[in-house]
């Protein structure tokens, strides 16, 4: 558990301004060198490095003994090639690839080839300083929508040391490759940008295109441990250590009751969960249901006092139902744990305005359902345990039956929930059918 909470906490760096403390960890590369006598040529490109590195660059070199990320045997690393190629097309990103000098950058290399120790090391520092600032660049969101609960996870841009020591954590080659320092769906999102550009599609589809890869900008890399709901698609994902930890489909609000744009940290889950009626379905469900000849008690359901922590329990023959039918009148009623509660057995609780979390569901059947925006808003787990075991391990006990029992997370786990129309098919690029109007909005 320390190793996963500190691998989380250096990606949570690239979302993180400059008050983000960072662990000192020694880079594996230089955790293997440093013991060892360096031999004269090493020596000698570290000295070269460490003069002609200078500002936030110098001091991430001077961290790990002046040892490049770039230089493998003695030659710019193939991965130098990749990155390159990202600055080509930096546009895809809404960005000017002449700001990043990718041309120079060869030429840098190509000398490195011929030359000595002192171009190599201009090579390895140059690439570094390109990568910081394209990173940086790539980080600089803007407003999409996305309203953030917990005011901690708003996302700013990060320094070039952040930057550097974020991406120096793992194997590099393989961070660089996966673009890991930007969200799995935003390199997903960035993919679709260039299959639009090259299919020609109208200006309107790559409007939203563009839109779509700017939701996928606020969100954390997969080096962050976090949870990521699409509320266009009906799925949930979620990431740790660099990777993709599982996937499962949700069910999430309808066109009139939305499941917002919201990040926020869940911090605890409610086993046995009491389920909150809606007043609107007080009125036009439960209050018909009893005019009708229901009882509470045969709908599991129970009647309380108001709003507080700790509300009296009351009996619903002192209740107006006709009242509450016609909307005059407003109760609490709450459905009891069992197994058909609407909420299942478990959900996880995020502190917002809008009420929403995620939670388990006895309907197993809206699984299987193209269409999953069935819910008022809040989203239901295809596989409540799973999730909850990933998040908190032995610490979830399901076989409780004491109702709404809380159990704590060992840490918080960030939670996105996010609007995702633009999808890849076999044609190439498409987009869902915009339920809750926000790409027109956007």
């Amino acid at each position: 558990m320390r190793n996963h909470r500190i691998l989380a906490l250096l990606g949570l760096a690239i979302m993180a301004g400059p008050s983000f403390l960072v662990p000192t960890i020694a880079h594996s590369q230089t955790a293997q060198a440093s013991p060892v006598a360096a031999t004269s040529t090493d020596a000698a490109m570290r000295a070269a490095i460490g003069k002609r590195a200078r500002g936030e660059v110098g001091a991430f070199y001077q961290a790990r003994g002046n040892q490049p990320i770039w230089i493998k045997n003695g030659l710019i690393a193939r991965d130098a090639q990749v990155f390159l190629r990202y600055l080509d097309e930096a546009d895809l990103d809404g960005l000017k690839p002449s700001r990043y000098k990718a041309r120079k950058l060869r030429e840098r290399i190509a000398a490195s080839d011929r030359g000595g120790v002192n171009e190599l090391a201009r090579a390895e520092v140059d690439l570094t300083k390109a990568f910081a600032k394209y990173v940086r660049d790539m980080r600089k969101t803007r407003d999409v929508g996305m309203e953030y609960a917990d005011k901690a996870l708003v996302p700013t841009v990060p320094t070039a040391a952040t930057v550097l020591r974020a991406a120096t954590i793992r194997d590099f080659d393989t961070y660089v490759a996966k673009m890991g320092w930007m969200s799995p769906h935003y390199v997903r999102m960035r993919g679709l940008v260039k299959t639009a550009r090259e299919q020609r599609l109208d200006q309107n589809t790559m409007q939203t295109v563009r839109l779509n890869l700017e939701r996928a900008r606020v969100l954390p890399p997969a080096g962050v441990r976090h949870i990521v709901v699409d509320a266009s698609e009906g799925r949930l994902w979620y990431y740790q250590a660099g990777d993709e930890a599982g996937t499962m489909k949700v069910v999430v609000g309808t066109a009139e009751t939305q499941t917002p744009m919201l990040a926020g940290n869940i911090s605890w889950a409610i086993v046995n969960p009491y389920w909150n009626i809606p007043d609107y379905l007080a009125q036009n469900n439960v209050a018909k249901k009893i005019l009708s000849g229901r009882t509470l008690a045969s709908m599991k359901m129970e009647v309380l006092s108001d709003w507080s922590r700790e509300p009296a329990v009351i009996d619903p023959k002192t209740v107006n139902w006709q009242a509450v039918a016609d909307g005059t009148q407003v109760v609490r009623i709450r459905e009891l744990p069992h197994k058909y509660n609407s909420m299942g057995k478990v959900k996880f609780l995020f502190p917002n305005d809008h009420g929403i979390y995620l939670h388990d569901t006895p309907s197993r059947e809206y699984f299987q359902k193209e269409d999953r925006h069935i819910s008022n808003g809040c989203v239901r787990l295809e596989d409540a345990t799973r999730l909850g075991r990933w998040m908190m391990g032995d610490k979830l006990d399901l076989k409780t039956k004491r109702p709404e029992e809380a159990a704590y997370l060992p840490a918080p786990v960030p939670v996105y929930l996010t609007y995702f129309t633009a999808a890849q098919t076999k044609q190439g690029v498409a987009l869902r059918n915009d339920l809750y109007a926000r790409d027109t909005a956007g």
